[in-house]
């Protein structure tokens, strides 16, 4: 077979294979069949060329605690560097479920109803893969995280999307009624929200849960900011809610919380026959990963209150200094209620397109954000014109620099 006949799919559709499938449900398939890069690259690669400061991308610039780095290392002298067992680390397991009973009052089972993945992503990934059919549909909200898309079009299911709109990215709850029915085999839900930073209020949530009960429907949920909340923002896990659990599988990972984004170290909590059908998956995915960091996690995990209430205090004060650095930029912005990211809108300083926004920023001010509509289907794209996504989890210095580059953009002239 040649290499061109991997790109005919344009011409011959019945040619498609799954890779053009995924590709495709994420926005990365052109025209020719051939698979074009993600704004992520490209903006990344503009920060280099350009030496500007990255905003875009979701990575701190800092490690996490020195406990939890400190384990790790431990951990590799103590001799974890093979494979661990394929349900996860007894300890990280242990962890999982105490976390799951301190924070959230869940009773979870470590021996049979939590497995650890490679981070949340692989754990998204297994669920969509052991439990979705071809032809089934499964609901997400817009905009979402691209790997949903492209899970779901590996799975040969249909991608059907709720909108989150501007102010407070809440979904419509009648919307979603109608985007709910005998054919969805699963809703996914990501809470709090990437790339909007909403929290869903709890009556979304269990309007969620008497949808799946009405329909059969299975559960996802992304909680990875599940730590990472301002103002009186509180995280209500769907799984607590009645009639939930058993048809929920709560997903979340240790990146965003400690800062270890790279470690990927996630988990999916799940009743015994839903864990069953992940794993049999995800042992053919990555098999096990990160040895040392499974037992690190766990020391995460048992920190203290302290930690947690002190790590998302520290993250509100820098989302305020960017949120207020954009307004006085002339950006309308939607300050977020969670998460690492804030929404802008470049429509009133003159940019109806953000993506050609974020095409220049680089060069003319220095400072990378990323185009919402990389999170949105083609036919939705008009709706999320004019957004753009900003991170705050980098150092305090770094955001008062971007922010400072940014404020040049009121008295650049268009003319």
């Amino acid at each position: 077979m040649s290499s061109s006949s991997l790109f005919n799919a344009a011409t011959h559709p019945s040619h498609e294979g799954p890779w053009q499938r995924a590709a495709g449900f994420a926005g990365l398939l052109g025209p020719d069949g051939r698979p074009s890069p993600t704004i992520f690259a490209e903006m990344t690669a503009m920060a280099v060329q350009f030496d500007a400061i990255n905003l875009g991308q979701g990575f701190p610039d800092q490690d996490g605690p020195q406990e939890v780095l400190d384990a790790a290392k431990a951990a590799i002298d103590r001799g974890l560097n093979q494979y661990p067992p394929g349900r996860g680390e007894p300890d990280l397991l242990a962890a999982i479920s105490e976390h799951q009973r301190r924070f959230y009052g869940l009773d979870v089972n470590p021996d049979t109803e939590i497995i650890v993945t490679a981070g949340a992503t692989e754990a998204i990934a297994a669920t969509v893969l052991a439990l979705v059919r071809p032809g089934d549909q499964v609901v997400t909200f817009e905009p979402f995280y691209d790997a949903y898309a492209a899970m779901i079009g590996l799975a040969g299911a249909e991608h059907v999307t709720v909108s989150l709109r501007a102010p407070d990215f809440q979904p419509d709850l009648d919307e979603l009624a109608e985007a709910v029915t005998d054919k969805t085999r699963l809703i996914i839900v990501n809470d709090p929200n990437n790339p909007t930073g909403a929290v869903f209020a709890p009556e979304t949530l269990q309007r969620i849960v008497d949808l799946a009960v009405q329909h059969d429907a299975f559960i996802a949920t992304d909680e990875v900011y599940e730590h990472l909340i301002f103002d009186d923002a509180r995280h209500l896990p769907i799984a607590t809610l009645p009639g939930a659990f058993e048809r929920t599988i709560t997903i979340s990972s240790a990146g965003k919380t400690f800062s270890t984004t790279g470690w990927k170290i996630g988990w999916a909590i799940a009743v015994p026959e839903i864990i069953t059908a992940n794993l049999t998956v995800k042992q053919y995915l990555t098999y096990v990963n990160g040895a040392p960091f499974q037992p690190a996690i766990a020391t995460g995990l048992r920190l203290p209150d302290r930690f947690f209430t002190t790590t998302a205090s520290i993250l509100q004060r820098k989302r305020d200094l960017l949120v207020e650095a954009l307004q006085r930029a002339g950006f309308r912005v939607f300050s977020p209620k969670g998460t690492y990211f804030v929404l802008a809108d470049t429509a009133p300083l003159g940019y109806p397109d953000a993506t050609e926004l974020s095409r220049q920023l680089p060069r003319e001010v220095g400072v990378v954000g990323v185009p919402v509509t990389a999170f949105v289907r083609a036919e939705r794209a008009s709706d999320y014109r004019s957004l753009l996504r900003f991170t705050f989890c980098k150092r305090e210095d770094v955001i008062r620099e971007g922010a400072a580059r940014l404020e040049k953009l009121r008295s650049t002239d268009r003319s």
